[in-house]
């Protein structure tokens, strides 16, 4: 529980007045959990919130600074609830911070060739994630086959698809729609798609007959012919 709600509702007998309850909510809001939730939503939110319950009239009884109190302490925990909802809709603290890097090839080495003949198996049976996701990792085992890549375990989607694209400039479009529909399944952002993995079967077919041209000032790799 914050600070200003355990002093409202802790400090007992309290008896702010509505101004001071007021500046109670809005010293809550100064907190750095609502500064990274989207503070312009949570400020409009909140002088409609304040507007509306400090219009309240409340009579001037021996419980009425009490009721002031808890009016606060309502405010302040509607607006906790409401930053933890922008909070979990942005991804927690981030959707950069709250991703685990996935690297494309991990465990045991296998041949563009074996990801190929499982991405086809789980085409064939309809599990269109991880078809998407074995046909990437042979785009990616093919691109270090054909030494367009230099093999380095742990590289991402997106390292995979932006050094690619170096050498294979006419499928850097593609590479990237690549990469993207391996993260979207490999982070659980979206559901695998038929449409999804014939473009990367599309992919894979393309790297296979690229001929990489050199970046600039770069010589182009000795390369693997096609097959």
């Amino acid at each position: 529980m914050t600070g200003t709600l355990a002093r409202l509702l802790g400090d007992v007998p309290v008896e702010p007045d509505r101004g001071q309850a007021r500046r109670w909510a809005e010293q809550e809001l100064a907190g750095r959990e609502y500064a990274a939730a989207r503070p312009s939503l949570i400020r409009r939110f909140t002088a409609w919130l304040l507007d509306q319950l400090f219009r309240l009239r409340v009579p001037k009884t021996a419980g009425s600074a009490l009721l002031t109190a808890l009016l606060a302490g309502v405010v302040v925990v509607i607006l906790i609830l409401v930053a933890t909802a922008v909070w979990r809709s942005r991804g927690g603290s981030g959707r950069g911070a709250r991703r685990a890097k996935v690297a494309v090839l991990s465990g045991p080495a296998r041949t563009a060739a074996d990801h190929r003949s499982a991405a086809q198996a789980h085409a064939d049976a309809g599990r269109w994630a991880q078809a998407i996701l074995e046909r990437f990792r042979a785009v990616a085992r093919e691109l270090e086959e054909r030494a367009v890549l230099d093999p380095q375990p742990g590289r991402t989607a997106d390292e995979v698809a932006g050094q690619a694209a170096r050498w294979l400039p006419d499928l850097a479009g593609v590479l990237t729609g690549g990469a993207r529909a391996f993260d979207d399944v490999a982070y659980g952002d979206r559901p695998g798609r038929a449409e999804a993995y014939q473009q990367l079967v599309a992919l894979d077919e393309g790297v296979q007959r690229a001929r990489p041209l050199p970046a600039p000032g770069t010589a182009a790799p000795a390369l693997v012919p096609p097959r």
